[in-house]
């Protein structure tokens, strides 16, 4: 029987949510594993003289190619994290601030203003909270798609 993924752990491998990142799980395993476009194009040249830790990732990046057992996680563009945004903006019990908040995330550089305005307002550990509440939402719905057990913690 196939070990559960644990949630947090695939939370903490894909955030942050960047381009050119990749986040894999072994379907028997459980085990999550990530890497940069740039690992994935190294693994393919087979460079020498690269430090232990690097040529580590490589042999994973292999792995993980050379095998059917690993599935792609979703990636930035798949998880609606503008969506979740707007949502912790509408849930801001102060009127003042659920308008500012909903203000900034208007337009080009909505992501910057955002995450300067719940600094500012020391809010911001409330949306990271919110954030990987809706992650781990989203990994759940994605995870028994797949068939792929998992818990949360």
């Amino acid at each position: 029987m196939p070990l559960p993924v644990v949630l947090t752990d695939v939370v903490e491998q894909m955030d942050p949510l960047t381009d050119g990142w990749q986040t894999y799980v072994h379907r028997a395993t459980g085990e999550v594993v990530g890497f940069s476009d740039e690992d994935e194009a190294l693994a393919e040249c087979e460079p020498l003289d690269l430090p232990d830790w690097q040529q580590e990732v490589l042999q994973t990046v292999r792995a993980v190619h050379a095998s059917d057992d690993y599935v792609r996680l979703p990636d930035q563009f798949d998880f609606d994290e503008y969506g979740v945004m707007d949502q912790f903006c509408r849930l801001q019990e102060d009127p003042a601030v659920r308008a500012k908040l909903l203000e900034a995330i208007r337009g080009r550089g909505a992501f910057r203003r955002f995450k300067d305005l719940i600094h500012d307002r020391g809010i911001e550990q409330d949306w990271y909270a919110c954030r990987d509440k809706a992650l781990k939402a989203f990994l759940a719905d994605f995870f028994e798609a797949e068939g792929i057990p998992f818990v949360e913690a």
